[in-house]
């Protein structure tokens, strides 16, 4: 079969793209499609084995490199304009447009969504309440319009498989269509076990608004006798820096060797955001690690309390501050936390099954 892969937009290396990167593998021979293709050259020989993606034209418009989200009014025409009629299976990994590309009815498209567009669905009030006039107005009609059109184009998608039972459950409520859960790839064996942990918390993550990093670092600034290491970059990487108290260290981006050292030797893994699935904490989860998260999202699906970790249900300072005195009146072993992340292995296997059903019941 002739496989096109469908990306929203190729800028990071984070969760989506160690998913692409998957299925980059199981498909070699493979096309990848993407609004835009600004990889650098070390992300690109990890994500997609040193191809390049064919684009839209949105890579090509003025000062696209830094701004291509201003031009979101643009992205349904963009990933409609992708030509991808000579393929048989259409892939798409989908957390924004990707799974609107058109099809022909000989093709197969199966999305995997990572969840339905997040700024114009469940977090739509957040995005717009604190806009001004007359931004305010042109990103509520945008929003609108990539609604409607999200909704108008639920037809180019035969299957949908979603990343967790939190996403599952949004296509169910926003697209009323069913969806196949396959959890995203955990690189176990990459994450190796530590026995010896060492008197500092961590949190690894964008340092964008909706994780929430902030929280962690305000409760930890009350908690000055307990250390905290943040690695990861973003519009509030400043903003950290500037409020967090001697016991914090804010290290920025760091090389996957770095974080993996960090993660290996911490006591645990702190996480305040809503996630669709998380990748990151299993990460940790994998280093023997246990992870002190939120009871919502994929956190609540892959956190075990007592187990793994402990959670908290709600975003707030002083539920942070009780979750992390509570982890500390537990006894954590780090070759139990390990063990339960063997569930998540073998992405690959779970997806080829899923898709030799589907073409079974196709025939």
């Amino acid at each position: 079969m002739k496989v096109a892969l469908i990306h929203d937009w190729l800028v990071t290396n984070a969760g989506a793209e160690k998913v692409l990167k998957e299925f980059v593998e199981l498909f070699p021979d493979s096309d990848v499609f993407s609004l835009v293709d600004f990889l650098n050259n070390e992300d690109r020989k990890k994500i997609l084995k040193g191809k390049y993606a064919k684009t839209s034209f949105i890579q090509h418009l003025p000062f696209a490199k830094k701004y291509f989200r201003y031009y979101l009014p643009l992205f349904p025409k963009a990933i409609e304009s992708l030509d991808v009629r000579g393929y048989d299976l259409i892939i798409s990994s989908s957390w924004a447009v990707a799974k609107g590309v058109k099809k022909n009815k000989n093709q197969l498209h199966i999305c995997y969504c990572h969840t339905p567009i997040r700024y114009a669905w469940d977090l739509y009030e957040e995005y717009t309440s604190s806009l001004k006039q007359p931004k305010k107005f042109f990103v509520e009609m945008t929003l609108k319009y990539i609604r409607k059109w999200d909704i108008n184009t639920l037809d180019r998608v035969d299957y949908f498989v979603a990343n967790s039972n939190f996403v599952k459950e949004r296509i169910k409520r926003i697209y009323k269509r069913d969806a196949k859960v396959i959890y995203p790839p955990v690189e176990v064996d990459k994450f190796s076990l530590n026995l010896e942990k060492e008197d500092f918390y961590i949190t690894v993550s964008r340092l964008a608004p909706y994780k929430k990093t902030s929280l962690i670092v305000e409760a930890f600034n009350k908690m000055p006798q307990k250390k905290l290491i943040v690695i990861g970059k973003g519009e509030k990487y400043e903003y950290l820096k500037k409020i967090a108290k001697s016991n914090i260290k804010i290290l920025g981006y760091q090389p996957d060797n770095v974080v993996i050292k960090y993660l290996q030797k911490a006591k645990a893994f702190v996480y305040a955001a809503v996630e669709d699935f998380g990748i990151v904490p299993l990460e940790a989860i994998s280093c023997g690690t246990p992870v002190i998260a939120l009871n919502k999202g994929g956190t609540a699906e892959t956190v075990i309390d007592s187990i793994n970790g402990i959670h908290f249900e709600n975003q707030d300072i002083k539920s942070i501050i009780k979750a992390v005195e509570r982890f500390e009146s537990i006894e954590f072993d780090p070759k139990k936390v390990r063990g339960s992340v063997f569930r998540y292995a073998n992405f690959k296997d779970r997806f080829m099954t899923f898709l030799k059903e589907v073409l079974n019941e196709k025939s």
